[in-house]
């Protein structure tokens, strides 16, 4: 199963219980009425389970986390970063 399939397997589970026949990968999320603030908190959690990756209170903004492709775009910068050798001191 791909990301952006696991992504929106949650959110509709998670938030329109089950109903994600709207569900498009562009629809943000907040003004769509699908996720709330609280909502985006649970999302973090299981990007961050799921993905095994970490989100900073800095990078809980709607580019990053507004739409399927909003977090998989996210994802692919975090799982990028997480590979590149830092610089030796």
């Amino acid at each position: 199963m791909n990301r952006k399939t696991q992504i929106k397997n949650f959110v509709v589970s998670t938030f329109l219980f089950g109903d994600g026949g709207q569900l498009k990968e562009d629809i943000s999320f907040l003004e769509g009425g699908i996720i709330d603030s609280t909502g985006i908190l649970e999302l973090v959690m299981f990007l961050e389970e799921t993905f095994n990756i970490k989100v900073s209170q800095e990078e809980m903004l709607p580019e990053n986390l507004d739409s399927i492709n909003n977090i998989d775009a996210f994802l692919t910068r975090k799982t990028t970063a997480a590979h590149v050798p830092q610089p030796a001191h």
